[in-house]
């Protein structure tokens, strides 16, 4: 396939930062949109662009960055008339679990609204390859793992799983209507260097770094399907080279939720290893060399407690891949945290 133009959503976010600079690094020329919303401290955001924009500069300048939401339609509609990508990958959303509890009009605006807006905008401009980033919480409820992509996701427990799902409704309907290929990308707690500071891995490294109390929930017992960034980059890549197409074995009797008969596919994009939330506390610890101060609280509203990724259809797909383990993942991410953070 050609370098072809492509627009990336949410650039200034974590996996947007890197998706990034691996496309630039590829050869394809990026447009890169983002608000820049104060959810999580701004200056961390900004650090990425500029990062980004002086990587671009080192790759003959195949970069361009707009400031902008995906709430505003006209703006969108220019971007798409001006720098006509063939490929978008949506990563702009309005994030975080907790937070749509309390502020559900931020989700309602950026997920779906603004979603809409994007959908659109594929539509006039005839798309080729729509990727969108869903995620693990669409699951909800459910107990039995691991998650696999025809299991339900008819009971999700917060608003941000509503709207992810939503959005997987949505991109599947376009796809049927305006033939546009897509896939949802249930992505499952990603960690990295350059991560977001309202996940755990960032949270629990600054506790442990100033002697403040990790707050542990449902007493320790949870698990997760902890995912380095440099896997989930690499995944996203290939999925570039192959847009989704159509099952020819669909059955409308016995409809797959994660296939269809048009060009929309979903795939789990996570660790199969899961690890017991203690053990990777454990791991912080090891990497820091301090322990860490605990306090055992019950579950929050909202959270689930285990998730756990059964990728064997995305392996179908793609191929096999590999996973970086969580001892090596932590390493690096300790590494750019105290860089970073002048620890």
């Amino acid at each position: 396939m050609g370098k072809k133009n492509i627009l990336i959503t949410g650039a200034a976010g974590f996996i947007g930062y890197h998706i990034s600079r691996k496309l630039i690094a590829e050869g394809f020329y990026v447009c890169g949109l983002d608000n820049l919303n104060d959810y999580y401290e701004v200056d961390l955001k900004e650090e990425r662009l500029k990062k980004t924009q002086n990587f671009s500069e080192a790759h003959k300048n195949r970069w361009k960055f707009i400031k902008g939401d995906l709430q505003d339609k006209k703006l969108l509609e220019k971007i798409f008339k001006d720098y006509k990508p063939s490929i978008v990958i949506n990563l702009a959303a309005q994030a975080g679990v907790r937070y749509s509890i309390t502020n559900p009009s931020a989700y309602i605006n950026s997920n779906i609204v603004g979603f809409g807006n994007l959908l659109e905008c594929c539509r006039d401009f005839k798309i080729e390859n729509l990727l969108y980033a869903s995620s693990s919480s669409v699951y909800g409820g459910n107990t039995k793992t691991p998650f696999k992509e025809t299991d339900s996701t008819n009971h999700p427990i917060s608003l941000y799983a509503a709207t992810k799902r939503s959005n997987e409704l949505m991109a599947h309907t376009y796809s049927h209507l305006y033939n546009i290929p897509s896939i949802g990308l249930r992505f499952f707690t990603v960690y990295g260097p350059w991560g977001r500071p309202d996940m755990a891995p960032m949270i629990f490294a600054k506790a442990i770094l100033t002697r403040e109390p990790i707050k542990v929930f449902n007493k320790g017992y949870m698990s997760r399907s902890f995912t380095y960034i440099n896997d989930v980059i690499e995944i996203i890549y290939k999925l570039i080279n192959k847009p989704a197409t159509p099952n020819s074995n669909f059955d409308r009797n016995n409809p797959d939720p994660s296939t269809s008969w048009n060009n929309h596919r979903i795939f789990n994009l996570g660790n199969e290893n899961t690890i017991e939330l203690l053990e990777f506390i454990q791991l912080l610890e090891n990497e820091l060399g301090i322990k860490s101060l605990r306090n055992y609280e019950d579950m929050q509203p909202g959270d689930v407690q285990n998730t756990s990724a059964d990728c064997s259809s995305l392996k179908d797909w793609i191929g096999e891949f590999k996973y970086t383990s969580a001892k090596i993942g932590i390493e690096h991410f300790i590494n750019w945290y105290k860089d970073y953070y002048k620890y």
